[in-house]
């Protein structure tokens, strides 16, 4: 089992060069293509306000500025691609059928008009995995748009990259367990990095636990798959179960975490917080998730 194929949507967010760096390690491993992906706002979405009483000539002149500020917007994300390709190791394929005949991780660049979350909702179903930029320091999680396109509607992991560059990623895992289907179909998604990693920790707690198997099970299932993993529990901080969460992959040294995302509601845990919430704003590792 590998990685192949990865989608990197880049908006031109400080944090793309982290992105970046996180997802050629990614490709690096499995010898994978990454196709980054800039998605320009498609002026005619500003058209149907037509309809609330702004004239033609008004709609034409949001028209170009929106034109004129998404192409700056694409071009300075081409700039942070070209940069960073810049004196790389790694080849730049054209199409498809030339990165199938190299050998060794490429990438390529793709900028096209759209709404994101549709995009790369729809690009990301033939890819074995999104990475994904992390959410600004400022910025609500709620917003990212390609974030909760990839985990609400692509039927695809996430690998929601952090805003430093990691030095290593997935040598010593960690996988939040509560019995739902959503941790069980991150564990699945996780199975190449399971292999591959020297250390596997399996985190549960009382107060993370929804209905489901409890963290022995999925002990004995990794077991069917050659993968011996130790089963810790952890303790929420401060009533923050997120919180308690993180704290113990960093006294596992935990490189990567994976985990379900949002077994609540998202609008649930948008309002109230939740554990999905805490580990996409507060996570300083690589955070595989899984709807």
């Amino acid at each position: 089992m590998a990685y192949r194929r990865l989608l990197l949507p880049l908006t031109g967010t400080a944090a793309g060069e982290a992105a970046l760096n996180t997802a050629l390690m990614v490709a690096r491993m499995w010898n994978a293509h990454v196709h980054c992906l800039h998605v320009r706002v498609d002026a005619r979405d500003v058209a149907p306000l037509a309809g609330e009483g702004l004239s033609g000539a008004m709609i034409e002149e949001m028209m170009a500025a929106t034109e004129r500020e998404s192409g700056e917007r694409a071009g300075r994300v081409r700039a942070l691609f070209e940069r960073f390709v810049q004196g790389r190791d790694v080849t730049i394929a054209l199409s498809a059928e030339s990165a199938l005949k190299t050998e060794g991780p490429t990438l390529s660049f793709e900028s096209i008009a759209g709404r994101e979350e549709d995009v790369v909702a729809q690009q990301s179903r033939l890819y074995d995995m999104a990475v994904v930029p992390h959410p600004e320091a400022d910025e609500d999680v709620s917003s990212s748009d390609a974030l909760h396109a990839v985990l609400f509607d692509s039927g695809r992991p996430v690998l929601i990259a952090p805003r430093q560059s990691p030095a290593t990623i997935g040598n010593r895992v960690c996988c939040a367990w509560n019995g739902t289907a959503e941790s069980a179909a991150a564990v699945a998604a996780a199975l190449p990095w399971l292999h591959h990693a020297e250390a596997v920790r399996v985190l549960y707690s009382d107060d993370y636990q929804r209905r489901g198997p409890a963290a022995e099970g999925l002990q004995a299932y990794l077991r069917w798959h050659e993968i011996q993993a130790e089963a810790v529990p952890f303790k929420p901080q401060t009533r923050e179960v997120g919180a308690g969460l993180l704290g113990a992959t960093r006294d596992f040294n935990a490189d990567l975490l994976c985990m379900g995302a949002y077994s609540h509601s998202r609008l649930r845990q948008l309002i109230l917080g939740g554990v999905t919430r805490h580990v996409l704003e507060n996570a300083d590792i690589p955070v595989l998730m899984c709807r």
